[in-house]
């Protein structure tokens, strides 16, 4: 299993998320002290009905708990766009 497939099965496990999308930016990070060392760089878009009621740390706390054990060593940088069903149906989205 690769480390998108393993971020997806992670936070598909954790959050139930209605829509996931992972994007692997490693490629663009070639040379990166964070590169050298073997962690990727990924870029998340998610959404999900337990990100109801929280705010935007409280969203990432939920995310970065899932991902715990592969933030140590083979996830160096993440970013990621929250979302709840709301909002995602909202017509000016992220």
């Amino acid at each position: 299993m690769n480390r998108v497939e393993q971020i997806q099965q992670l936070l598909t496990l954790g959050l139930s998320p209605e829509s996931l999308h992972i994007e692997d930016e490693s490629a663009l990070h070639a040379g990166h002290a964070g590169a050298a060392s073997g962690g990727g760089h990924y870029r998340i878009r998610m959404i999900s009905a337990r990100f109801d009621g929280l705010g935007k740390v409280g969203r990432h706390r939920l995310g970065y708990d899932c991902l715990r054990e592969l933030m140590q060593k083979e996830i160096h940088a993440l970013a990621m766009t929250l979302l709840t069903p709301a909002e995602a149906a909202a017509p000016e989205s992220p």
